[in-house]
């Protein structure tokens, strides 16, 4: 049972796949628009081979959903996949009791995994987290846990706790980022660890990361929610090891996106998933806003993220 979860598809481009809803009282769940969104990212050449499909994460707006719509969406996202694409289901949480019942919906559901990270909130120990993770592998044997390291909301995970992750068969995935400093965190990890993990790379340092010293397999990627194409040539150029292609789509085409979503955080709202759903928008699919206490940035934004979308070369814009 143990080897099998270990053996599930985990690496690629790693595609947090962002909750849509209706605009009416409550914001209700699109469910035909999320259907669509995987529709289109299947159609756009992910597959198993190239991507893992992460419903209910950060992107997904999973803090301002209830349980039953965790997951419901997660559900929604395995039934359009249709085996065709691993799935993740979002598992963040700040209860034990509530992460058991996530893992156990999962299991039920036929995810392949879920993401956790440290309870946020209350800066809980090691030992807390420890304890956390274990009831979750307990709670779903057959559930491949993807570790987490929001270091920026919660207590940040050292080496030493990475070590004791590893003693957990199910923990098959390490989702890392870093603080930056001279200690080379990421490094350390990465290097130590990739024999036992996947690493899935969210310091966006794609172009190294993957080398055969550190051994990353899978990427954080936002970029594919509009333009999947983009993942599957990243993923090529990693194949044949064409580093420097890698490094000069990170700095042309991914920065320009992520200093847009820096400024919308800096001077407008916080969350996430506004951008991506935005740029969704932009490329002819179906569109939401975030759950407040987030705000709706399409109307604000909509003519800068055009005027990014169309420098970094993206295709299918319905306002070109």
């Amino acid at each position: 049972m143990q080897t099998d979860v270990l053996k599930k598809k985990l690496e690629g481009c790693y595609v947090t796949v962002p909750t849509p809803f209706r605009d009416t009282e409550g914001f209700p769940v699109d469910e035909d628009a999320l259907r669509t969104y995987v529709r289109f990212l299947i159609d756009g050449g992910l597959t198993a081979e190239s991507a893992v499909f992460l419903a209910g994460g950060a992107a997904g707006d999973f803090s301002t959903m209830s349980f039953d719509e965790r997951v419901r969406v997660a559900e929604v996202v395995v039934d359009e996949v249709a085996g065709r694409v691993p799935v993740a289901m979002g598992a963040q949480t700040t209860s034990t009791l509530e992460l058991i019942r996530l893992a156990q919906a999962a299991e039920r559901i036929g995810a392949d995994f879920i993401q956790v990270s440290c309870p946020f909130y209350f800066t809980h120990t090691e030992g807390d987290f420890e304890e956390f993770v274990r009831a979750a592998a307990a709670a779903a044997p057959n559930i491949g846990i993807i570790i987490y390291n929001t270091f920026w909301t919660t207590t940040n995970i050292s080496f030493a706790m990475v070590e004791r992750l590893a003693e957990i068969p199910n923990v098959v995935g390490l989702k890392w980022a870093t603080p930056r400093t001279d200690a080379m965190e990421f490094e350390s990890v990465t290097s130590r660890f990739s024999h036992r993990f996947t690493i899935i790379d969210n310091n966006l340092f794609f172009a190294f990361s993957p080398m055969p010293a550190l051994g990353a397999r899978a990427f954080e990627v936002h970029l594919c929610n509009f333009w999947p194409q983009w993942g599957l040539k990243l993923i090529k150029e990693i194949g044949v090891g064409n580093y420097t292609e890698v490094a000069r789509m990170l700095v042309e085409e991914a920065m320009p996106f992520y200093k847009l979503w820096v400024e919308i955080e800096r001077d407008f709202t916080s969350g996430d998933g506004y951008l991506d759903k935005l740029c969704m928008e932009l490329v002819g699919l179906p569109s939401s806003r975030c759950r407040p206490p987030t705000r709706d940035a399409r109307q604000l934004y909509r003519a800068p993220t055009l005027a990014m979308m169309r420098a970094i070369g993206t295709p299918n814009l319905v306002e070109a």
